[in-house]
């Protein structure tokens, strides 16, 4: 899933500019995955709930490769908003389904395995950031994306058919308490899961802005040539990576709670530092300030790493809520903020320039670490 959901990263400044988009613009553009996700997600706790959690995946793997097939057509700000939609919307719907899918894994194996799972995206977006940047002088962004989209679908094939059935993957709930497929958006009941969300849609806010914008704010206000401007997400990516595959033994060593606030608090502060110092840097010394930039990225990536895997497995265990619609209403809030995050960053830089309006992801992401008082222990 992460292949195919940040296909697009390395070559966002050469589809900005092919067609024709302001910062302000282009952050409208981003509304298109926002919409989709925002659908995707809550289509998906229902449909999981009814018809289980692999049929949906089933869907979702077509979904996103069509999204990165029309983006890599499109020729307009309309064509690339409406195939960003089909991408937000086909990767809400993954998401939602094989998390609930990990939640049941870690009950049958009574481990912790939730934030591995979650490196394996990180993997994922990181290995195609990679493949992106390097194929910059040698294939143009359609026939990127297009390639992607055909070995993510090629993926999809086996790696569906090993997932747990509908009879197994508890989307109904565990048997032993009733559940429904519908809950209400507001009230005391379901106050909880809007706490939990609060948390992931900063997290996520912070996540997206690192992964959507820190390439042009490498190339347009640091100055860095074409092919190590992608650097910014690989740093954020691969840190990333690093501690979702040590989060298990964080979140069981540490506790979620303080996983999530220390990575909120340490890393966006950390990041803030890095990045008011390498931007004026840049003008004078522009490979110190890039090694200082990135570094910035890295310390952003290390503390958001752990705070998906943690909310979700909060909201899956809230009591009363199947699992699967628990995490789905939780995604509503918060998937949206990985696609709304880009959208609001653009509009600020418009505003007044990128350098500043990195302080709301930032900021963001610093609110997510204190949101972590929502998290229960178990």
């Amino acid at each position: 899933m992460g292949i195919a959901s940040m296909a697009w990263v390395a070559r966002i400044p050469e589809i900005k500019d092919a067609v024709g988009l302001s910062n302000g613009q282009f952050g409208f553009i981003f509304l298109g995955s926002t919409i989709g996700a925002v659908l995707g997600a809550q289509i998906a706790g229902r449909a999981i709930h009814t018809f289980g959690s692999r049929p949906m995946v089933n869907i979702s793997s077509c979904l996103l490769p069509a999204g990165l097939v029309a983006m890599a057509y499109a020729k307009n700000a309309t064509e690339l908003f409406f195939a960003l939609m089909i991408l937000g919307f086909g990767y809400a719907l993954t998401d939602m389904s094989v998390n609930t899918q990990a939640v049941v894994v870690e009950k049958i194996l009574n481990q912790k395995w939730m934030s591995s799972f979650h490196g394996m995206w990180s993997l994922g977006s990181f290995v195609t950031t990679v493949f992106g940047g390097a194929m910059i002088s040698l294939l143009t962004p359609k026939e990127n994306l297009i390639a992607v989209a055909v070995v993510s679908f090629v993926t999809f094939i086996p790696a569906n058919i090993y997932l747990l059935s509908p009879a197994e993957d508890e989307h109904a709930g565990d048997g032993q308490e009733i559940t429904d497929a519908k809950i209400p958006l507001f009230g005391k009941s379901v106050l909880p899961l809007w706490a939990i969300g609060v948390g992931l849609i900063s997290g996520l806010i912070a996540e997206g802005a690192a992964s959507d914008w820190g390439a042009i704010l490498l190339r347009d206000n640091m100055n860095i040539p074409k092919g190590i401007y992608a650097s910014a997400f690989a740093s954020f990516a691969l840190a990333m990576i690093t501690s979702r595959f040590l989060g298990d033994k964080a979140l069981e060593k540490f506790g979620a709670r303080n996983t999530v606030r220390y990575g909120g608090l340490y890393g966006g502060g950390s990041w803030a530092i890095c990045l008011a110092i390498a931007i004026p840097l840049s003008s004078v010394a522009t490979i110190p300030a890039l090694v200082i930039a990135n570094i910035g990225f890295i310390f952003a990536g290390l503390g958001i790493g752990p705070m998906f895997p943690a909310f979700i497995l909060a909201a899956s265990r809230l009591k009363g809520i199947a699992p699967a619609v628990a995490i789905s209403r939780v995604g509503v809030i918060g998937i949206a903020g990985f696609f709304m995050g880009p959208t609001l960053t653009g509009l600020l830089a418009q505003a007044t320039s990128l350098s500043w309006a990195m302080a709301y992801p930032i900021g963001m992401m610093i609110i997510a670490g204190y949101m972590s008082r929502s998290i229960k222990e178990d």
